[in-house]
């Protein structure tokens, strides 16, 4: 198959479009391709802001093979760096770490500010001369990422190119405006990770659409049914399913989770998934809120990092504990049955003769609409 032509039938509307090739899912070639044209060209998740919480906290992240770090600074700011010294490229911080004074290389001992600043260069003129008229500290400091956080979300626009945060998300920052307040994570209770054996783009798709609902979630069909669901999209920036029947999870005495302050009265019923392209999930209720980074390992290999949140935080509502504990399994539980759908797919993916498959016009807009968000990045990205 010719991998430049084949995105043709996925380009067309969700009446008569095919999904994205074999190759897209199962070609370590494709990935790689990916890799440039869809996860560093855009506003990708690497990590989460509650993963450094204080000042100084530091935490490594290997992205798609390019090592960065993540630094909470004196300001209280997160940044991101390549986590690559300046001199020989040595890996600057290999754990998660507090860092009370600078960044140090554990090589030649050059420093650097939290903020990135080249701050120290021991015996760069010879022994005991830290300096060097040909080593000018200020056009040496730590390569910064365009960064941005967005609901605990640490994203990152690692070829510089894509447009502020802001504009290549507008639609969805006002359509969630209400929830532009602060969220607390529920504490190591409401943190997990799920290792399965798929390429990150199925995650997203299945993540996107409420039709597996009666088959694959029975328990949450029960009372959420598939016609309580409407289809999310908006072509070029995201996808989901919005319910109409959220029901707030209460302890044995009937007590409920504080509320997000302000929100309107669609909210008291209502509740939004979206997927955030090309490798977030959100999701916002009433009560409380999820984020999942999805950490592409390999291009059958994908790694989702699962983080609740809340109106309210651990410290301020001790007497919630029980109630988050319960909403955390009660989470993953439903999380955790899509992974025998994902790792289904992408056996399937294997069968030679499959053509990516056919959509319901009805139902499956908005997986096509990632389809169709991901083959323009790789034909903008061939075009390049």
């Amino acid at each position: 198959m010719n991998k430049h032509t084949a995105l043709s039938s996925v380009l067309v509307d969700v009446n008569v479009a095919n999904g994205l090739p074999n190759e897209h899912y199962i070609d370590p070639a494709l990935f790689a391709e990916e890799r440039r044209s869809v996860l560093y060209a855009n506003w990708s998740g690497i990590g989460f802001g509650k993963d450094v919480p204080e000042e100084g906290d530091a935490m490594p992240v290997d992205f798609l093979g390019m090592p960065l770090l993540i630094v909470r600074d004196r300001d209280g700011e997160v940044g991101v760096f390549q986590n690559t010294c300046r001199h020989r490229g040595m890996i600057l911080v290999d754990t998660p770490r507090k860092i009370s004074g600078a960044i140090r290389c554990p090589y030649h001992s050059w420093c650097y500010s939290l903020k990135g600043e080249l701050r120290a260069t021991p015996h760069v003129g010879g022994a005991g001369h830290n300096t060097h008229e040909d080593v000018d500290r200020k056009s040496l400091g730590l390569i910064r990422i365009r960064s941005y956080v967005w609901r605990d979300v640490v994203f990152v626009n690692v070829d510089g190119n894509a447009p502020e945060f802001e504009e290549a998300h507008a639609a969805l920052l006002e359509r969630w405006k209400e929830f532009d307040q602060p969220v607390h994570h529920g504490g190591e209770a409401s943190s997990f990770k799920l290792e399965v054996k798929t390429n990150w783009k199925l995650a997203v798709e299945n993540y996107c659409e409420s039709y597996h609902l009666p088959w694959v979630h029975p328990g949450l069909n029960s009372y959420s049914r598939l016609e309580d669901h409407y289809n999310i999209e908006v072509r070029g920036h995201y996808s989901g399913q919005g319910t109409l029947v959220y029901r707030q999870l209460t302890d044995h005495d009937g007590t409920t989770f504080a509320d997000f302050d302000g929100l309107s009265d669609r909210w008291n019923e209502g509740a939004e998934y979206v997927a955030v392209y090309p490798n977030v999930l959100l999701g916002v209720q009433r009560d409380h809120a999820f984020a999942i980074v999805l950490e592409l390992v390999d291009h059958e290999n994908t790694v989702e990092h699962i983080e609740l949140y809340y109106a309210k935080s651990i410290e301020d509502t001790p007497e919630h504990d029980g109630l988050r504990a319960a909403n955390a399994q009660q989470w993953k539980t439903v999380f955790e049955e899509d992974v025998f759908v994902v790792e289904g797919m992408q056996k399937g993916r294997h069968g030679m003769l499959f053509d990516g498959g056919r959509f319901s016009p009805v139902m499956d807009g908005p997986t096509h609409n990632f389809h169709h968000w991901v083959a323009t990045q790789i034909e903008s990205g061939r075009a390049d």
